[in-house]
């Protein structure tokens, strides 16, 4: 991949995960704002994650100004929230003042992968992997994501709620995918289609299904889907877990995106006995 090949991926993966969140917090009725400095979607979801900032171009002197702009907002709002740092936003010491302000985090490597290269990778005999294109689709994503992904069953039931709004057909750009064995939910995964690339989120295989090869065939069952599209690069955020199975199916590192939550809420203290 060239030098500018490279820029234009991670560009691409930090816009289409902008969009994503973006769209899952105005279907989840999050305040946005939107401007030459700053964008953000905060108040929609009951996750961190989703309440975020996704874009920031500041100067020095404002960006401290709008770190606690967007924590006034998570506070009036009643959630805890984030900022999703990637390559392109400034100032460049962003991660040490929103540290600064309360706010913890990390890097989560952003992975692309071009989509005409991907590997053969075959699910296990019992397993039948199929678009979901109902509600009853949506039930049995729900089921998995609850017991394996994230912060469980409340992230789960927000998710489906969220597609559910925004509409499972073709004339949007989202395709969400189910594994069933035996007629049991067992794996799930979306792509999301925005800035000229396909992305993969919710990536999940309930734990008693995992080490089988699941997940990397749900996987490229959803970005295979994308070629017909006109797709032909996937991008995508991992966790460390996921990494080595996202590697295997030609998935290279090509920026880090930094996630920093921050929560409005004291934990209760715990009086001695």
């Amino acid at each position: 991949m060239t030098d500018v090949a490279a820029a234009w991926v991670a560009r691409a993966l930090e816009d289409n995960e902008a969009e994503f969140l973006l769209a899952l917090g105005r279907a989840g009725g999050g305040r946005e704002r939107d401007d030459a400095e700053i964008t953000w979607v905060i108040g929609g979801s009951p996750i961190a994650y989703h309440n975020c900032v996704v874009r920031a171009d500041l100067e020095p002197e404002r960006a401290d100004a709008a770190i606690t702009e967007s924590q006034n907002l998570m506070r009036t709002s009643g959630v805890a929230g984030s900022w999703h740092v990637g390559p392109a936003m400034r100032p460049t010491d962003l991660g040490t003042r929103l540290e600064a302000h309360g706010f913890e985090g990390g890097p989560e490597p952003g992975m692309a992968a071009d989509l005409r290269a991907l590997p053969d990778v075959e699910a296990p005999a019992d397993v039948r992997i199929s678009r979901v294109v109902t509600d009853t689709g949506l039930d049995a994503y729900e089921q998995v994501l609850s017991l394996g992904f994230g912060e469980g069953p409340p992230e789960a039931a927000w998710v489906r709620e969220m597609y559910a709004r925004i509409g499972v057909g073709d004339d949007v750009p989202w395709r969400h995918y189910v594994g069933l064995a035996g007629g049991d939910p067992v794996a799930c995964a979306s792509v999301f289609l925005a800035a000229g690339v396909a992305g993969l989120y919710f990536v999940c295989t309930v734990p008693d299904a995992r080490r089988r090869g699941i997940g990397a065939a749900i996987s490229r069952e959803a970005l295979a889907g994308t070629l017909e599209l006109g797709f032909e690069v996937g991008v995508l955020g991992s966790s460390p877990m996921g990494q080595p199975m996202y590697e295997r199916l030609g998935f290279r590192e090509v920026c880090a995106v930094n996630v920093y939550e921050w929560s409005p809420f004291t934990p209760p203290t715990t009086e001695p006995t």
